[in-house]
């Protein structure tokens, strides 16, 4: 009879969070249970362990320090911060990163993003003082992510932001990614833009705090600024509308109505007169595809939360899954239009992905426009609650050799009130974002 073979050892690949502690042993070093989950990027790791002595000062003592007092004016070069993806000579990087048609997975990107306005964000709060308690902050919103042309995962590229504008306990960072490609030179390298709202809380109290003051120096800089403060305005002016509208008893302007009535006019067809219905359209609710999972500890932040970038990172690719199969070809991801991050998700949360095409724009032959939306959803199956966390929503389009192939993009029709009023609020959105330059 032969001897057994020994087992195969397994050691983990992950550092331990306390080997650079400068004492291990301390009984104030933060527990185990919240120190980041091993799931994330090595980016996103990189970025954490750069403000792990911030992390570190989220212990149970440090709410008993006093709130910062002073507050500070920053110039945004004092917040940038870059990172660099060495991918053309990096294989095992190129290779995390790396999707099946041989270009930088996108969902990877946005987790790193997130990670990296979290740190920019955290530079331009801190006051240097380790007397004061530092502020919590979380991620409100994703303004707009464009990818303006493919990047490629065998080329280097760099990953630079900084804060673009505040306000009274919220933050703006703006982000680019650049890469330079074969025959394009150092102007025309940025290859994605994104902008991240962050909100400050106080740690102890969990009321909204006050952040450090910009100022910014450039005329780039100053220019933003102005933008992002007009569409910061532009927001105000929209919720204040929404609000007398709710007073007013909910009545929408006539134009809205008629938009309304016209949205739905096609969908009645379907549901009443199917046999009829116009071929090259598709029901709302016929697009639909979800996807659940259970959140687990190595996919938290260094909150203990659920980190924002991979609940990014899942809606991204149920998005894409979304589109892949309504257009029967791969699609091309052009925008993250939205993010809002309305409550925090929590390890063990159940929690649901349902996406849809929300409408079409298939205006322009050349580029007809797939807008995505998807909601995530905490599901408490004891207590028979379910209640939206997040909202996303993506575009895509299709590219010009599908297009040629007689590949065509049907027209998306709601069948409800409620379908057709979602419809409406994202266009409107759309509007006024486009209403202040870019």
């Amino acid at each position: 009879m032969e001897p057994e073979s020994p087992p195969i050892p397994v050691v983990s690949t992950f550092t331990s969070p306390f080997e650079k502690s400068p004492n291990p042993s301390s009984s104030l070093r933060k527990p185990l249970s919240l120190w980041p989950g091993m799931y994330h990027s090595p980016v996103t790791d990189a970025l954490w362990e750069a403000r792990a002595s911030v992390f570190e000062s989220f212990l149970d003592s440090s709410k008993d320090r006093p709130p910062q007092t002073q507050l500070l004016t920053k110039t945004p070069s004092q917040s940038r911060v870059s990172i660099a993806y060495n991918f053309s000579s990096d294989f095992i990087l190129r290779e995390q990163y790396r999707d099946p048609w041989n270009e930088v997975r996108i969902g990877k990107l946005l987790e790193d993003l997130d990670a990296l306005a979290g740190t920019i964000a955290t530079k331009h709060c801190s006051d240097d003082d380790s007397t004061t308690r530092p502020l919590l902050l979380v991620t409100a919103s994703v303004d707009k992510i464009v990818l303006k042309k493919p990047i490629l995962v065998d080329k280097d590229l760099e990953i630079a932001g900084a804060v673009a504008w505040v306000g009274h306990s919220s933050i703006q960072i703006r982000m680019e990614i650049t890469q330079l490609q074969e025959k394009s030179i150092p102007s025309d390298s940025v290859v994605l833009t994104a902008t991240f709202t962050f909100v400050a809380r106080d740690w102890k109290t969990g009321q909204s705090a006050p952040v450090n003051r910009l100022l910014p120096e450039t005329e780039d800089e100053k220019k933003l600024f102005e933008e992002r403060e007009a569409r910061d305005k532009l927001r105000k002016r929209k919720l204040d509308a929404q609000t007398r509208e709710l007073e007013w008893g909910g009545q929408r302007h006539h134009e809205d109505v008629g938009f309304l009535k016209r949205l739905l006019a096609e969908g009645r067809v379907f549901c009443d007169l199917p046999a009829l219905a116009d071929r090259d359209s598709i029901l709302m609710r016929d697009t639909c595809l979800e996807n659940s999972l259970i959140c687990q500890p190595q996919q938290r932040n260094p909150h203990g939360r659920i980190f924002g970038g991979f609940l990014m990172l899942r809606a991204f690719e149920l998005a894409f899954s979304t589109a892949y199969t309504f257009v029967g070809q791969m699609p091309c991801f052009l925008e993250v239009d939205h993010v809002n991050f309305l409550k925090p998700v929590n390890v063990g949360d159940f929690l649901r992905f349902k996406s849809c095409v929300l409408y079409t724009q298939l205006q322009n032959p050349e580029q007809p426009l797939i807008n995505i939306e998807v909601e995530a959803h905490v599901t408490r199956p004891e207590l028979r609650t379910s209640e939206i966390t997040n909202t996303f929503y993506f575009k895509f389009t299709v590219n010009h050799d599908t297009l040629k192939k007689g590949v065509s993009i049907r027209n998306v029709v709601p069948a409800t009130e409620e379908e057709a009023r979602r419809v409406l609020e994202r266009m409107e959105a759309e509007k006024i974002f486009a209403s202040v330059q870019r």
